[in-house]
């Protein structure tokens, strides 16, 4: 769209503009990849200004902005053009309904609770080879990524689906416009995001304002809550209704489940049956939604059973995963166009700098484009130089054809995967950041296979969104002021205290908290810029602390004195510390009475200052002990007020951890801590946090046994009818822990709680998959989204934190981002 249309559009009054055809929408300036056709959106948002980095994006040749104030040094841009409007973002998301305006095609628009990215992604598999398709990249369906999406769309376009998502009232009447769905798909309605409303029922009205102008709505009319929302809400729509009722347009009779899913179906007063390669209900469910659409779409229902069968898992986030030979393997065959390449080298560019690896690209032919190859390549050749790849290896024969349009240092060509997986080149890569970026039909995950560091079936994996997302919740509950430090202590309870402290960096905690100095040494040698306080420092880490610039605890006068003396040592003054007081715990800290001796040592010196003061909260998770948390609050208070009046300078103070942010927000003061909340813990019962962590591993060995026998060591398994055995490789040397033996834990598989038999070994554990659907090589779930770490922990009467501290470095962690 060329600038000057732009510019009308947004009523900025604006003439003379450059005749400049618009490509690009930028929001995060990080991710700029075409400056000369690119508008930036200078966004705001609680806490952060996207104005403040127009600057940068200046030296980097970007000239075309949309502000909502002129930047201080706009004299200094001489060619820039700045479109001023009230609001950046209602100016991002005018432009996109105008955008979309322009195309008179069929549109699927997906809300809901749950779901929403599995059926646009299965919806793509089974409507790319008859159509054009346009699509959200990943789970870009917010406010912001909603108009980015949609912005997609181009002439060549044949069929648009995108998502979108809310997460408090009057925010689908923003995203109503821009998607603008013919078709539309209500999932289901659940307790996803429900802080932002009152009630399901609320949030299922706001989701149905999405179809307000749609042509046909697909839902599940067993919900009866979403059948309600959509007839009150009277809508246009044609409604298409699938569920158990004879009552529904599609009528599910029956459901079998094997090694597949056998869904027989009414429609029209015509059976049939369509099978997928599924059986947990989630997956039957999404299938149902794409059978409806097809049936919308006209097809033959023997087509819709061959298409339904072919049905792929979605790997729904980037992989990140350990190479051979020091490599870093990033595993993105989730999309395969332009614009999710432009995101997937992003990412790629950001984790490779951080290790000092070289970058490396795998791409194969992207397909049905909508440009000519000679367009489409020029702009990927342009993509790859941007982002400084040193290496391109282009699989297909579409990429073949275009190899001079590449420039890279190194660059290699093969027609088929088969020949890229037979050349000496795939026992060369070393110290290098891997990008796999590939079509399905070119089945990449051979070449992830060959690349990736093969030690343990068991893994650890760690969704980054998910940890995001509760970062952002806690976040909800604070003023924009206040600060907050993330505690990545233990390995970042397990998850990976590198890749945890990096995404919460990224995402502007303010502080990082580690217990011991060579975790936070460890923080800074893999580029962790921000504050880390070291909450037990040992005097025997002082020179580490110095060394690393972190910031240490200090509990008592021995510790003051002796860290005073080291910084005396070394000619260092204000070096930054951390008071702790002690309102009740008894563990460690100054005490009331020590305020004035303690305020008289450190007014006697000048090598430290004081950055901040604390304490911790005995109970603040439980209601019993909230007479006692008041008290500690009130001991906290006086403390920190003679401390912080004795000193000229601000104090930052900081009493609240998760639990406490959730229950005593009135206590927050300029700081909190968060911990265990980031994993998806929360305090209150009716909190749904998303689940972070999921330790799976996988089925071994299945083998029958007769009823009598007994399974594992000291014969405590004793079989009391005839028995199928799976064997996973997982004990307690992984976290499995042994007292979870002889029937006390349970795994998920397949949709299914199994329970585990006999005693649990170093490396080996025994489990019940009589009458469960299951094969050798099948996915088990530990603990995670079905077997949750507070389920485990009640039955070992312990804690969440013990459960995921407990799960062992030897286990491989998996990082998933969208």
């Amino acid at each position: 769209m060329k600038l000057s249309k732009i510019a009308t559009i947004l009523n900025s009054g604006l003439e003379k503009l450059p005749d400049v055809d618009i490509q690009w929408l930028l929001t995060d300036s990080r991710s700029l990849s075409f400056p000369s056709e690119t508008l930036f959106f200078a966004l705001k948002t609680e806490r952060n200004n996207g104005h403040k980095y127009i600057s940068e994006l200046y030296r980097q040749n970007m000239r075309y902005y949309v502000v909502s104030e002129l930047p201080a040094d706009a004299k200094n841009m001489p060619d820039a053009v700045f479109i001023k409007v009230e609001n950046t973002l209602s100016a991002l998301q005018k432009l996109a309904a105008a955008h979309r305006s322009l195309f008179n095609i069929p549109v699927i628009g997906i809300t809901g609770s749950n779901g929403k990215t599995m059926v646009k992604e299965w919806l793509y598999q089974l409507l790319s080879d008859d159509f054009r398709i346009v699509r959200s990249p990943r789970s870009y369906n917010s406010q912001i990524g909603v108009p980015l999406s949609v912005w997609s769309l181009s002439e060549n376009s044949e069929l648009g689906i995108f998502e979108g998502g809310i997460s408090q009232m009057n925010e689908m009447e923003n995203l109503q416009p821009i998607i603008q769905p013919t078709i539309g798909i209500f999932t289901n309605i659940g307790d996803a995001h429900q802080e932002g409303f009152g009630g399901l029922k609320q949030k299922a009205d706001e989701k149905v304002k999405l179809f307000t102008d749609a042509e046909v709505l697909i839902y599940n009319s067993d919900e009866k809550l979403i059948e309600i929302s959509i007839v009150q809400a009277n809508l246009k729509a044609k409604l298409f209704s699938w569920g158990k009722k004879n009552n529904a347009e599609l009528q599910v009779l029956n459901i079998e489940k094997n090694s597949t899913a056998k869904i027989d179906l009414k429609y029209k007063n015509q059976s049939f049956s369509v099978e997928i390669p599924f059986t947990d209900d989630a997956s039957i469910e999404n299938a149902l939604q794409c059978v409806c659409v097809l049936l919308c779409f006209d097809f033959p229902k023997e087509i819709i059973a061959q298409k339904l069968l072919k049905l792929e898992p979605v790997a729904m986030r980037l992989e990140v995963k350990e190479g051979t030979n020091g490599c870093q393997i990033i595993n993105d065959t989730y999309n395969s166009d332009l614009n999710s390449l432009a995101i997937a080298l992003d990412f790629l560019s950001r984790q490779s700098s951080r290790r000092e690896l070289s970058r490396t690209l795998i791409l194969s032919d992207i397909l049905q484009s909508g440009f000519t190859a000679d367009e489409l390549y020029a702009a990927v050749s342009e993509l790859v130089k941007t982002k400084n790849i040193q290496k391109i290896i282009g699989v297909g024969s579409e990429i073949s054809k275009q190899a001079d349009k590449f420039t890279t240092a190194e660059k290699y060509f093969f027609h088929h995967t088969d020949d890229l997986l037979k050349s000496p080149l795939m026992r060369e890569f070393k110290n290098e950041s891997i990008l796999l970026k590939g079509a399905r039909s070119f089945h990449f995950e051979d070449v992830l296979a060959r690349l990736e560091q093969r030690v343990h079936e068991t893994t650890l994996d760690v969704n980054m969104n998910a940890l995001i997302n509760n970062l952002n919740y806690f976040r909800s509950k604070l003023r924009p002021e206040t600060q907050m430090m993330c505690m990545v202590k233990a390995f970042a309870y397990g998850s990976g205290s590198v890749e945890v402290a990096r995404i919460l960096q990224n995402n502007r905690c303010d502080y990082l908290a580690v217990a011991v100095g060579d975790e936070g040494a460890e923080l800074r040698r893999e580029g962790i810029r921000v504050p880390i306080v070291v909450m037990n420092p040992e005097k025997s880490a002082f020179d580490t602390i110095f060394d690393n610039k972190l910031e240490p605890e200090i509990y008592s006068f021995a510790l003051l004195k002796s860290f005073i003396a080291s910084a005396e040592k070394l000619a260092l003054t204000d070096y930054p510390i951390h008071i702790k007081i002690d309102t009740g715990m008894h563990r460690l800290g100054f005490e009331l009475r020590d305020m004035p001796e303690l305020i008289k040592v450190l007014k006697n010196q000048n090598q430290v200052k004081v950055r901040s003061v604390f304490s911790h909260l005995v109970g603040s998770d439980s209601a019993e002990f909230d007479d006692f948390t008041h008290q500690q609050l009130q001991t906290f208070t006086t403390c920190a007020d003679e401390l912080s009046k004795a000193f000229s300078h601000k104090i930052l103070r900081h009493v609240l951890n998760s639990a406490g942010i959730e229950r005593f927000p009135e206590y927050q003061f300029d700081m909190v801590r968060l911990g265990i909340g980031l994993y998806d813990v929360s305090a209150l019962p009716d909190v749904k946090l998303e689940t972070v962590s999921t330790l799976k591993t996988i089925i071994l060995q299945i083998r029958d046994v007769k009823a009598g026998d007994t399974v594992g060591y000291s014969r405590k398994g004793v079989l009391t009818r005839d028995s199928r055995i799976g064997v996973i490789p997982i004990g307690y040397a992984d976290g499995f822990n042994r007292r979870l033996s002889n029937g006390l834990g349970e795994v998920w598989v397949n949709g299914h709680r199994a329970k585990v038999v006999g005693n649990i070994s170093m490396d080996i554990s025994m489990i019940d998959l009589t009458g469960i659907p299951a094969e050798e090589g099948d996915r088990v779930e530990i603990f995670g989204e079905n077997i949750t770490i507070q389920e485990i922990a009640e039955k070992l009467e312990t804690i969440p934190y013990e459960i995921l501290t407990s799960v062992s470095r030897r286990v491989k962690r998996v990082y998933f981002v969208d």
